[in-house]
């Protein structure tokens, strides 16, 4: 624990990169091999569950630490992380501690089993053995909220250097359904496992977001694009008569999307096609927010199945008869992926929710970006340029695919509740949540809540909100504080949907805020039913 520990210090307290991966590349150097395998998982989002929940941490911490649960409260919201808040007024150890970071998570996994009365036991006997460092890193693990700057990417990195193992292999080895607490580090990173390969999925290429012009990418001819579709990015795997569908967040999820069981015995196997998994109710694509309740169902009813079924709208071919083909151009690998899709459709039944991404190619740069414009009449976000000899590379890489976003849709708001931020903000209140008019039963105006936002602001402007907010504040509701209405933000918002699970009636989608109306008066802000007009 101590090296891990010591490792997150340095990692935590940079921005370098340099720095980061020499540093891990020294922990993977010398760590046990038990060690290494927790340190990958916790670094590629593979944390064990928390074992204890938040009330009972805040409790017995100011318990421990002799003072009250208010100033406990207090500190926390100013600190604005926990583990720190704990790390900082627990009394400083006068004691040390030997055991592994394996020890430790494995003795947290053990730990969900047992009683209130055993679990503070527990806290109470680490807490008091480790110093300030290990304390915060310890609690962090017994949470289950462990982040900190360091992508899995540069993690791979730091591993390849440390193997001799090349980085595109190692990120192959790390995806897929693996259990840190069984496997060990030479099953994972060491050897090859026949067995691993029928249901991995292969790294996710990623694009860029074009910033500038997109006629800065040069020749028109040298660019294939299609729409960006706004659902899940998967990749569907088939292989042995098996089949395995992944999300780009490396969560294996075949059982959530039943439909896609039609493509066994059709699609051949060998065969791993990356796309998007879309809504597709009466025949169309619908919004994200249809498919929002599809996710996180442990069971998906045939009710669910009927009213919001799911289509795989395929872009890309990965594997075909067995081989890795990758390293294909673009134009060949969408070639087979069209004769194979073509195949299927010919031969299989009308039902069988596969459909293809059409790739368009234009003859200027003016036309593709009236194209650009149809896009939310089409249900995409954009449109995605590819370039026509590009390979599929692993992560995100700039140079052959850019995704190429329409302009977000965007309304006034008005700032109606505040809570603190996180990390270097949590003494600043920036977590804003915005209100629009309505009518309400008796005709009059009220303000009514739609959507939250933290981002968007410069630090000054949040400064100058923050010190208003304090000033202004009309009630508390723990960390919640109502203020006064004054100010007016545009908000933006890639998508809208009508839903029932919010009080306004309305989702909006990564809403953020665009900038601060200072030349508008709170009457002059949007309507719910401006809003509600956007709505496709």
């Amino acid at each position: 624990m101590k090296n891990f520990a010591q490792l997150i210090k340095t990692l935590d307290s940079t921005n370098k990169t340099t720095i980061k991966v020499q540093a891990l590349t020294a922990y993977f150097l010398k760590a046990n091999d038990a060690d290494k395998v927790w340190t990958i998982a916790i670094l590629s989002h593979r944390r064990p569950s928390r074992p204890v929940n938040t009330t009972l941490l805040r409790t017995w911490a100011s318990q421990l630490a002799n003072i009250p649960l208010w100033l406990f409260e207090e500190s926390y919201h100013i600190v604005g992380d926990l583990a720190e808040t704990i790390a900082l007024v627990i009394p400083a150890a006068d004691q040390s501690s030997d055991k592994s970071l394996t020890d430790f998570l494995q003795e947290m996994i053990a730990l969900k089993k047992k009683t209130d009365e055993e679990k503070k036991a527990y806290l109470y006997e680490n807490w008091s053995v480790l110093n300030y460092y290990e304390r915060f890193v310890f609690t962090k693990l017994i949470t289950g909220g462990f982040r900190i700057g360091v992508s899995q990417k540069l993690m791979t990195r730091a591993l390849a250097k440390a193997t001799d193992i090349e980085e595109d292999i190692l990120a192959y080895k790390l995806m897929g359904n693996w259990d840190p607490n069984t496997i060990t580090f030479q099953e994972l990173v060491l050897e090859e496992n026949e067995s691993d390969y029928l249901s991995k999925p292969y790294p996710f290429y990623l694009a860029y977001a074009i910033e500038s012009e997109a006629s800065d990418l040069g020749d028109i001819y040298e660019w294939s694009a299609e729409h960006k579709w706004d659902g899940i990015r998967s990749q569907v795997i088939l292989r042995n008569n098996e089949l395995f569908v992944w999300s780009r967040g490396e969560e294996l999820v075949t059982d959530k999307y039943p439909e896609f069981a039609k493509f066994v015995g059709v699609i051949p196997n060998g065969t791993v096609i990356d796309g998007e998994i879309l809504p597709y109710p009466n025949g169309t694509i619908g919004t994200f927010n249809d498919l929002q309740t599809r996710i996180g169902r442990k069971n998906v009813t045939a009710a669910l199945l009927k009213k919001v079924p799911v289509i795989l709208k395929a872009y890309d071919l990965l594997e075909w008869e067995g081989k890795d083909v990758r390293q294909l151009p673009f134009i060949e690998r969408r070639k087979l992926l069209e004769n194979l899709f073509n195949e299927v459709t010919e031969r299989s039944r009308s039902d069988i929710p596969l459909h293809l991404s059409k790739t368009m190619h234009f003859s200027s740069w003016d036309e593709m970006a009236k194209e650009r414009e149809l896009s939310r009449e089409k249900f995409s976000e954009g449109l995605m340029l590819k370039r026509k000899d590009s390979p599929y590379l692993v992560g995100r890489k700039k140079g052959d695919w850019w995704k190429w976003k329409v302009d977000p849709l965007t309304i006034d708001a008005v700032l109606t509740y505040a809570m603190r931020g996180h990390g270097r903000r949590s003494n600043l209140f920036t977590d804003y949540t915005f209100a629009l008019w309505n009518d309400n039963e008796e005709g009059e105006k009220e303000l009514v809540t739609f959507a939250k936002a933290y981002s968007g602001l410069t630090d000054a402007e949040f400064r100058k909100i923050d010190a208003w907010i304090k000033k202004n504040t009309l009630e508390r509701f723990g960390p919640v504080r109502s203020v006064t209405p004054h100010h007016v933000f545009e908000i933006a918002f890639e998508g809208i949907a009508l839903s029932k699970r919010h009080k306004s009636g309305v989702a909006t989608r990564f809403p953020r805020i665009l900038r601060w109306r200072t030349d508008k008066k709170i009457e002059e802000a949007n309507s719910l039913d401006d809003l509600k007009a956007m709505i496709p």
